[in-house]
């Protein structure tokens, strides 16, 4: 493999701004990818996928490359020859790329491999956090299959067709599918492509939609005609989902404290062709309490560590810090007393996070049971998903029911 100038330039000033400056790996991404609108897909794909490697191997790179943050210039250039040498491709004689030592980089590696928090490139805090709650046999399998690199997975938006037309559909576009056993709206990108643009996207026919997120929706147990109210929706993955599930027939209310990703709702809803949501945008208790009683589904997919999503932001390990995950803790007890309240007699509930930290789950579930908002709730089922097991993000759904008054 050559390596060309303007291409590697461009991952060294990403990983700069990653590292140094606290941008998000997917935004460095988007940015660099609009750098030269000549880039071929082969370029597009060199710049992304070395830009997040780095990012995902930081600490690794780091200890061999024996540099420490912030990283100047010349500490990004050794991190990127590390990189090089460990996959086989030959340096070029810039002036940038010091002389490199392939042989003691090689030895370092085969050294450290043989330390998880090293191996796997994880802070030291949360490999131990992750060791007292999982036990070090299930930590070691799940972090090693949380730096694999996601796949692509696409929800079927069944308003609009069937899985199988969508799939017949992409490959008229040369874009190549397969279905994902027991999940019965996901379909998985034989190789990586940019579906934004195609014809079918626009139309509203899929959303990129990891396939363990998709089972939240489902989970929800929700019909045509019912009020369901989404508690944490975002930009809105899972309330199209919900809606599709709802034939866009009765009412989902989409709530959230930023304004902006409702915003960001709306224009996918239109492009999707639903019909049935209302956005509210949580500025005070209010909305909440104007709701008690009145849902007969809510969703709470809380905020959490997103330890569970590791694969596909590789960042987020060396922006997470201690205090982080404790406070987020007390959010999501805190917003399960609350947003409980919601529910009808009769109704139902889910909590869903994307971690695979059971103190972010199932012990949640646990206290909100034993305590005075959660006496008149039971638990139906709870699914805990590994990415190890599954091939997808980890996550975890727990679906309550409420007791007739």
């Amino acid at each position: 493999m050559r390596l060309h100038r303007n291409l590697v330039y461009t991952v060294i000033d990403s990983i700069r701004d990653v590292f140094n400056e606290g941008v998000y790996a997917d935004k460095a991404v988007e940015k660099a990818l609009k750098r030269d609108k000549r880039w071929g897909s082969r370029d597009r794909k060199f710049v992304a996928e070395t830009i997040y490697e780095i990012v995902r191997w930081k600490r690794l790179y780091a200890e061999i490359a024996e540099v420490k943050e912030p990283f100047d210039r010349n500490n990004l250039w050794r991190l990127f020859s590390v990189w090089c040498v460990l996959k086989g491709i030959a340096l070029p004689d810039w002036n940038q790329i010091e002389p490199t030592p392939t042989r003691r980089i090689k030895g370092k590696f085969d050294e450290l491999s043989k330390i998880r928090k090293f191996r796997e490139s994880i802070p030291d805090w949360i490999d131990e956090v992750a060791v007292s709650e999982l036990g070090e046999e299930l930590w070691t399998k799940e972090l090693a299959a949380l730096n694999k690199q996601a796949e692509v997975i696409l929800r079927t938006n069944t308003l609009n067709t069937t899985k199988e037309e969508l799939q017949k559909e992409l490959q008229d576009e040369s874009i190549f599918t397969e279905f994902i056993p027991n999940h019965s709206d996901a379909l998985r990108l034989v190789e990586r492509a940019n579906v934004f643009r195609t014809e079918v996207f626009k139309k509203g026919y899929f959303e990129v939609q990891d396939a363990s997120s998709q089972l939240v929706a489902e989970y929800l147990d929700v019909a045509p005609g019912m009020k369901v109210i989404d508690t944490c929706a975002g930009a809105g993955g899972k309330t199209l989902h919900l809606a599709s599930f709802m034939k866009n027939k009765g009412q989902i209310i989409a709530m959230d404290i930023y304004e902006s990703k409702l915003k960001k709702l709306k224009i996918r809803a239109r492009r999707n062709k639903v019909h049935n949501i209302d956005t509210r945008v949580i500025d005070s208790t209010k909305p909440i309490k104007k709701l008690y009683n009145k849902a007969d589904r809510v969703l709470i997919d809380a905020p959490c560590s997103g330890i569970g999503v590791l694969r596909r932001n590789p960042d987020s390990k060396w922006k997470l810090q201690p205090e982080f995950l404790d406070n987020i803790k007390k959010v999501q007890q805190d917003i399960l007393q609350k947003y409980s309240k919601m529910v009808k007699s009769g109704g139902k509930l889910v909590y869903a996070t994307c971690s695979v930290l059971p103190s972010e789950n199932q012990n949640q579930i646990t206290e909100f049971l034993a305590s005075e908002s959660g006496k008149d709730f039971k638990l139906i089922k709870d699914n805990k998903v590994f990415a190890h097991t599954s091939g997808f993000d980890g996550f975890y759904m727990a679906l309550l029911e409420k007791n007739n008054n």
